[in-house]
């Protein structure tokens, strides 16, 4: 199976999205995640981690509310993030995000979705991801820079 998602970009040609219009299809991963984590990151999703630094927590937990960031890597190149929903093991919990499909799927908000932890420490830094249009995980192992914690922002040094 060829799966090719949708960039996960920070930006649109018509300018960004925002407050609820970020929570309406079509949406790329950046604003939805955005909006429903309030983590005021910017830029495409695979910047996030390096962006987050000295303005918010992070860390290799997941948590309700932390905004998981995938690294781009193969034909994600602008990598993806998604919302925690829920941690139901050490090694699952469960996602929001949006674009994390092609096609006629593309900009759709999935709720609610899988995500395994694959990494041979048990430490997050690789993940499957479910897929909707096949019912399962894909068969990509997508390397994880780690949790972005929402909350209240780290104070400026």
């Amino acid at each position: 199976m060829f799966l090719t998602l949708a960039a996960c970009g920070g930006g649109s040609g018509g300018g960004p999205v925002t407050g609820a219009a970020a929570l309406r299809e079509p949406v790329a991963c950046v604003p939805y995640a955005r909006a429903r984590s309030g983590i005021e990151l910017y830029g495409d999703a695979g910047t996030w981690w390096e962006a987050a630094s000295g303005r918010y927590a992070r860390g290799a937990a997941p948590r309700p509310g932390s905004v998981l960031v995938l690294r781009p890597a193969g034909r994600m190149r602008d990598g993806h993030v998604a919302v925690v929903s829920r941690v139901l093991s050490a090694r699952e919990i469960r996602v929001d995000h949006a674009n994390w499909a092609s096609g006629g799927a593309k900009g759709r908000i999935a709720l609610d979705q899988p995500v395994v932890d694959v990494s041979p420490r048990n430490d997050w830094s690789l993940v499957r991801v479910w897929y909707p249009p096949v019912r399962d995980y894909g068969v990509t192992a997508y390397p994880a820079a780690g949790f972005v914690h929402g909350g209240q922002a780290v104070a400026a040094r």
